[in-house]
Parts: structure tokens; sequence; C-alpha cells
């Protein structure tokens, strides 16, 4: 079983327009509304692939209840932990080139509500083979909670995969996760290096075991102590990126699982997320797309900088 930690869901909102304008009023031609959060999308896509999961996730007024009775009906297990503030929404508005997102900041989490959450994973562990952590942290939520949760699925021998930003990544690096997931701007940000490998090797010295970098139309780059790989997409596509590196994170986790290497790892996770795009919403992809990309998607190893190579 993937076990999934989701801090900050959301009822996620997709407007569909045809064309994006500031300033302006716009004629919505589709909406669409589900359970949400980066964490939610990446359970989603491995409940679409026939993998076992549990997604634990604090939930709060009409919008948490919103979000339960959409996991409920999407078929994905979860385990709520009530909390006193509403559940945030997040909306993403969708042209034919791209999308723009506004995410409300998620409900403010008490000391109490915390331990709770913390105690639900705690048990849960004992019968997880990956731990997922994903996502933004809401308020009041320690700044080391990933940073906490990666140091109790090691000591239960649970593998890590983390797709974090900002302080809830830098701070988690000391326990070791297994896996970081950022993309090219976090990476930056966390490193203040603007070369890929060099940023993922500072990650790596700093505890990340593996770094997989996302790259957007680029693929996948990652590093670990056996190597370098990277990987593109066969072709280019375009549609809607919400929940693009959701896909690659559920695609890692259920690697991880079954044991598989980051040449076998990171195509699987270039075809899903490439497939993904092509879909109306996030945690949803493009089954047959997924399939064809699958089929020509390679890992090339890359350069290992300097720095790792002296490890």
């Amino acid at each position: 079983m993937i076990l999934i930690v989701t801090p900050n869901p959301a009822l996620d909102l997709t407007y569909t327009v045809p064309a994006l304008r500031p300033h302006t009023s716009h004629r919505v031609s589709e909406v669409a509304a589900q359970a949400g959060g980066k964490g939610v999308n990446v359970a989603r896509v491995l409940t679409a692939l026939g993998r076992a999961t549990l997604t634990v996730l604090p939930l709060g007024g009409p919008t948490g209840t919103a979000v339960g009775d959409g996991l409920t009906a999407a078929g994905i297990p979860f385990a709520a932990v009530p909390v006193a503030d509403g559940t945030r929404r997040t909306v993403a508005v969708v042209d034919p080139v791209d999308a723009t997102l506004l995410n409300e900041p998620g409900p403010r989490i008490t000391g109490a509500e915390w331990t709770a959450l913390r105690r639900e994973v705690d048990t849960r562990l004992s019968a997880a083979g990956v731990l997922v952590l994903s996502g933004s942290l809401p308020p009041g939520m320690p700044e080391d909670a990933y940073a906490d949760l990666v140091a109790l699925a090691r000591r239960h021998g649970v593998p890590t995969v983390l797709d974090a930003d900002g302080p809830a990544l830098t701070a988690a690096l000391a326990a070791g996760p297994t896996v970081v997931k950022p993309n090219a701007a976090e990476l930056r940000a966390a490193t203040g290096l603007a070369d890929v490998p060099a940023a993922a090797a500072g990650l790596r010295a700093r505890g990340a075991r593996t770094v997989v970098a996302s790259l957007g139309p680029g693929g996948l780059y990652a590093l670990s102590e056996e190597g370098a790989w990277q990987c593109a997409p066969p072709v280019v596509v375009t549609g809607n990126p919400t929940g693009a590196g959701d896909s690659a994170v559920a695609a890692i986790a259920a690697g991880l699982l079954g044991g598989a290497g980051w040449p076998a790892m990171l195509p699987d996770a270039v075809a899903l997320s490439a497939a993904t795009v092509l879909a109306p919403s996030a945690g949803r992809f493009d089954l047959a797309a997924y399939r064809r990309f699958r089929a020509t998607a390679t890992a090339h190893a890359a350069p290992v900088p300097a720095t790792v190579r002296q490890t």
C-alpha cells in the first residue's frame, strides 16, 4: 500500500476559457470541480492505475465535507483528521496554451490537530510500502512537519517521496528523504543554483538520497548515488499541465514499491506526466497516450556533477 499525506487538500475548481486575458471578463465554456491537492492528485492517478493507496488529510468545514464526498465517490480510500478551520479551494483557469492557478492558503492547523495527523500517519505506516508527502503546509503546521514524517517513516523502514518547496522542502532534507521531486524553479530557489545537476547535487549533499527534477517539456532529471539519468517526452504535448508533476510522483512511488530502477522509473514518470497534460483536470490522464508514450520514452545516462563523484 502507498500511504499519501496531503497536509493542505483542496476543492479544485477548473474553469476552461477560449483565451485568458487579464483585467477583463471571461465566458467560461466548462466548469469542473473535484477533490484535490497535490497528494490527492497522486492518489487519484495511482487508483486509476490499480494501486492500493490510503490518503491521510485534514478536513474541515463545508469544503472539507465536499472533498471527503468527492474522494468517496471516486473510490479513493482516505483517513480524515478533523480540523476546525475550513478546507481551502483552488482555481485553475485553463486556456488552449496553459493554465493559471489561484491557490488559497488553507486552514490554520492547531498544535493538537497536527499531533492528531502525525499520530494517524504513524499508525498507518506499519502497513505501508512507500510514504508520499505532497504539497504545501497549511498555516500553523510546523515548518519541519515533513522532516518529522520522514523520520517516522525511516523508523518504520518505509521509503519516502517528498514533493514540496520552500522551507518545507529544505527543512526535511536533513531527515534523509528517499526521493525529493522539485521542479526547476523550486530547485533553484532551494539552492541558488541555475544549473540543474549542480543544484540536485546540492540537495543530495544536504541529505536527500535521490533528487528528481521536473524540467517541464524537457522531462525529468534524476541524480542518485548510483548515477544520473535524463528522460524527455517522446513528443511535445500541450494542454493543461496542472497535476503533471503529481503524476510523476505517482509513477515514482509505484516504481519504488515495485523495486524498479531509475532507468525504468523515469520513462514511466515522464510518460504518465505527459499523458496528464492531455487530460482536462489534475489527477487524470489519457490512458492511450500514456501507453503510447511509455512504449517509446527512454532514459539516458546524464553527466554526474563532480561534487557527487567525490562523495
